[in-house]
């Protein structure tokens, strides 16, 4: 069954710093506490339109939203989780079609505006971006460290030859000085789904997010198909989000579960990487799986599945596979759980 509260384009919040509108998409699955700070959070902000898009949630979800009347609210429930991906491709498509609005702010259910965000976009010069993206840090001010935007090395030849340098993910990565709220705006090539602003003409030239890639790089690959479609992205420090995830931090980075998650991240990571580098590619592929692999370390007893489900990933990576149903990655999950 599917529920859509149609949207009413005449709303606007008091207070309102000028004539832009502003639609905000959240996808939710199954995670009611962390949703419940989110809605609230953006309620108190000057938002014309706010779309939940429920992906088969199971835990009360639907019911709690079907309580809510704010008359910006508009609800979407999916019969089927079609991940983040899938998600934000829907949302987005539905708000541009049905409501038409000058911006659109995505976010996934544990990411939300700090207070005053909107006002703050609202206030600042956008002359020149085609889409803005906010610095997001954790609930206790460090920043989040999975939604740093970065500016591609394989672009520009600053950031490469410092990644080439030996600095990693911080030749291309920004830094904290960037996240000053007194710091420029910036242009990057990737930014992430918190607090990520899109003008109209985004949807317009570079689409919607490709739902075939469930979760995880839909927001990398998409922010560099609009920066190759000669879309501007700026990086603005004084527009701030929160990112309440659980995410774990291993010695070799995140330490993904369900176990599951593995294959999504690695497929998509190749493909957002053959994106990015171009021609550098295939000689990359060698140094990435050495590299991914090490990542085992981090899964304990976990390790052998760890290899198995990273091994399909690679190989659907690389010949760009994209249709493999989700429950054929759950099940290789428990197939290899108890090896």
């Amino acid at each position: 069954m599917q529920r859509t509260t149609p949207l009413d384009s005449a709303t606007s919040p008091a207070g309102r710093d000028d004539d832009v509108t502003i639609a905000a998409v959240v996808v939710t699955h199954s995670r009611l506490a962390k949703l419940r700070d989110t809605v609230a959070r953006l309620l108190a902000e000057p938002l014309d339109h706010i779309l939940i898009f429920d992906n088969a949630s199971q835990d009360g979800t639907a019911e709690w939203l079907a309580s809510l009347d704010d008359p910006r609210l508009t609800i979407h429930e999916s019969p089927e989780n079609l991940g983040g991906a899938g998600g934000f491709s829907l949302a987005m498509d539905q708000v541009a079609r049905q409501v038409d609005p000058d911006w659109i702010v995505v976010m996934d259910d544990d990411g939300r505006p700090a207070a005053g965000a909107i006002a703050d976009f609202r206030a600042m010069d956008r002359n020149g971006w085609d889409a803005i993206g906010a610095a997001v840090f954790h609930p206790n001010g460090d920043v989040c460290e999975m939604n740093r935007p970065y500016r591609n090395p394989f672009w520009r030849r600053q950031e490469f030859l410092r990644t080439l340098g030996g600095k990693g993910r911080h030749g291309f990565h920004l830094q904290d000085p960037s996240y000053a709220a007194d710091a420029p705006v910036v242009e990057v090539d990737m930014s992430s789904f918190v607090g990520l602003f899109l003008s109209r003409d985004v949807i317009a030239r570079a689409g919607l997010p490709d739902p075939r890639l469930f979760i995880y790089g839909d927001d990398q690959l998409y922010t560099l198909t609009m920066r190759r479609k000669g879309l501007r992205i700026g990086f603005a420090p004084q527009v701030r989000f929160e990112h309440d995830t659980e995410a774990k931090q291993g010695s070799t980075g995140l330490v993904l579960s369900p176990i599951w998650k593995v294959y999504y991240m690695y497929r998509n990571a190749l493909i957002a990487y053959r994106v990015a580098a171009g021609a550098l590619f295939w000689p990359l592929v060698p140094l990435l799986v050495a590299k991914w692999h090490r990542k085992a370390r981090d899964y304990g007893d976990q390790r052998q599945q760890f290899r198995r489900i990273l091994n399909l990933a690679l190989r659907d990576g690389l010949t760009g596979k994209l249709d493999r149903p989700h429950r054929q990655i759950e099940a290789l999950a428990d197939q290899t759980r108890n090896l």
